[in-house]
């Protein structure tokens, strides 16, 4: 299941670009999982876990790729983490619901992410506990914890 944390989470990994080019793995990119979200988010191929073809830029390495299928990649790879899916913009959001649905998954929101006006999920709101399941449901909540964050 997904959960998520809005504002400030003790243990989460803020600097996302930093921590993938430490610590990921080509081998990470074997998946069609991963094969995917490269494909979605940035319009690229992978051709090896240390080759990327990008249209716009060419080939380029794994640090290359874009903050949010860099945070997709930890998400995927180490979920036991918790890791700031506000590098992510809106397009991750579906992706992001898929690792959720591999395995549990908690993420840090420092923003309203939209999952979807007609998407169904399971989410639980760490803050509070709640479980919510459209975005009709989470908005309320989640710009309730937004604004305390702000007020903070």
């Amino acid at each position: 299941m997904l959960t998520i944390i809005y504002g400030d989470a003790e243990n989460s990994i803020y600097n996302t670009n930093v921590y993938f080019k430490n610590t990921y793995e080509p081998e990470w990119f074997e998946t069609e999982l991963a094969k995917k979200m490269v494909k979605d988010i940035d319009d690229s191929e992978v051709v090896s876990g240390e080759c990327i073809n990008s249209p716009v830029l060419g080939q380029i390495p794994p640090e290359r790729l874009s903050g949010g299928v860099k945070t997709l990649l930890l998400m995927l790879n180490e979920p036991e983490k918790i890791f700031n899916a506000s590098t992510c913009g809106d397009n991750c959001a579906k992706w992001i619901l898929e690792i959720g649905k591999l395995h549990d998954l908690t993420i840090n929101l420092r923003h309203m992410m939209s999952f979807g006006r007609d998407v169904r999920f399971d989410i639980k709101i760490e803050n509070g506990g709640e479980i919510v399941h459209s975005m009709k449901e989470l908005i309320p909540i989640a710009s309730n914890y937004l604004n305390k964050m702000k007020q903070e």
